[in-house]
């Protein structure tokens, strides 16, 4: 009973820490969209500038992502997590200080190393605090943070706070100091983790798991599945968060109709979240996956088709549900299909490639704006891409069944 109550309380505040975290990468991601007017204004930057500014971010997720889940799997999730965490903070606060374009793309970049070397530990985190029939609930409830930040962020756009760009950012890097020491006091180090450890201490030998592991005749084809299958989803999901607001205004609507339509988006995404997480560990995978990119079309040509305000904001809600729900749902694979020893490695390896997508997603919107093909162009770019994420992953989900029968 004693036991099973600590496991207990180990989940609860591993899953609860995580969400705070995620909640500051929700509000970071949101960020550049909301003071997208306010530094395009600043820094006199055109439609194709403003989408290099999206992308330098995002670029900085990949080397943090590659990095941050190999050092996890040599010296500890908890460690890993904690600089990263600080890394962002830091580099947040200095989008307010710099003097010029190429700084600002500097600052953004090293804020967002820091911030690519958490996501793969928050997942990992996740789904080790629990049994592995929870896993995809437990990615689900913390990853549904995600959203939770962006909607308050999209909140306080609203107010005359969020009318200046530089408070943004101010929030964004505060917000994680206060985090900082929560963490280091309260967060548990993974028991998965440790386990592999104390085996590898046991038998007195070296944990000589490499990046070469992803591609042994055991993973090759799971990790190239699920690589692009990242790639393809996160650079729609990165489309939808980077541009939304602004291809409202490409429409004709107004900017705060935008950053409404955005709340929404988010709202509804933190729901979407928790379903998809909780219905990833109850039913057969393969529904799943059919229910989520399904959902993603859907709502991509309700974009396309909406003729009022009304009916745009339903258009994001839809799409909001499902494109984030999906990722969350992505992530929760990533931690399933490789073990302990390899899981902060390979979860980042394939978070690294996602964010390559997600880098060239709102680079690529920002290009076909700047060439006249409007916000139903960008919108119907992304759905090839939705279609190709779900054929892969239904092939991985096949793979993974016949290795488990």
């Amino acid at each position: 009973m004693k036991a099973s109550s600590s496991a207990r309380k180990h989940s609860v505040i591993t899953v609860a820490i995580c969400f705070l975290i995620a909640v500051i990468e929700g509000l970071d991601i949101q960020a550049a969209g909301i003071a997208a007017a306010g530094i395009r204004e600043h820094f006199a930057l055109d439609s194709s500038q403003l989408g290099v500014f999206f992308s330098a971010g995002i670029l900085g997720l990949l080397p943090g992502a590659l990095v941050g889940g190999r050092f996890a799997d040599r010296i500890g999730r908890k460690t890993v997590l904690v600089w990263s965490v600080a890394i962002f903070a830091i580099f947040t606060l200095c989008t307010v200080w710099v003097n010029s374009f190429y700084s600002l793309l500097l600052v953004r970049f090293l804020a967002g190393a820091g911030l690519g070397a958490a996501m793969p530990l928050l997942i990992t985190l996740a789904s080790e605090a629990v049994t592995p029939a929870k896993r995809g609930q437990a990615v689900g409830l913390m990853y549904c943070g995600m959203p939770v930040g962006a909607a308050i962020l999209s909140y306080i756009a609203s107010l005359d706070f969020g009318s200046n760009w530089k408070n943004i950012f101010y929030l964004g890097g505060l917000l994680p100091i206060i985090v900082l020491p929560i963490m280091i006091k309260f967060l548990p180090e993974s028991r998965e983790f440790l386990k592999a450890q104390t085996r590898v201490e046991t038998a007195e030998v070296e944990q000589n798991v490499s990046f070469q592991d992803l591609f042994n005749r055991h993973n090759l084809m799971r990790t190239g599945l699920i690589w692009f299958s990242y790639f393809f989803t996160l650079m729609v999901v990165y489309i939808m968060l980077s541009w939304l607001p602004s291809l409202f205004m490409e429409l004709g609507f107004s900017r705060k109709e935008g950053s409404t339509a955005q709340f929404y988006f988010m709202l509804s995404a933190t729901v979407g979240t928790v379903i998809l997480g909780m219905l990833t560990d109850r039913w057969k995978k393969a529904y799943v996956i059919v229910l989520m990119y399904g959902g993603i079309l859907a709502g991509l040509f309700a974009l396309n088709a909406a003729a009022s305000l009304t009916q745009m904001y339903l258009a994001s809600a839809l799409v909001g549900a499902f494109v984030i729900g999906c990722q969350g749902v992505l992530y929760a694979f990533g931690s399933i299909v490789y073990p302990t020893e390899l899981r902060g490695t390979g979860v980042g390896m394939a978070s690294a490639v996602g964010r390559i997508g997600a880098m060239l997603g709102p680079t690529i919107a920002g290009q076909l704006l700047a060439a006249g093909f409007g916000a139903t162009g960008v919108v119907s770019a992304a759905i090839p891409c939705i279609v190709i994420s779900a054929v892969l992953m239904l092939i991985l989900v096949q793979r993974l069944q016949k290795v488990t029968v």
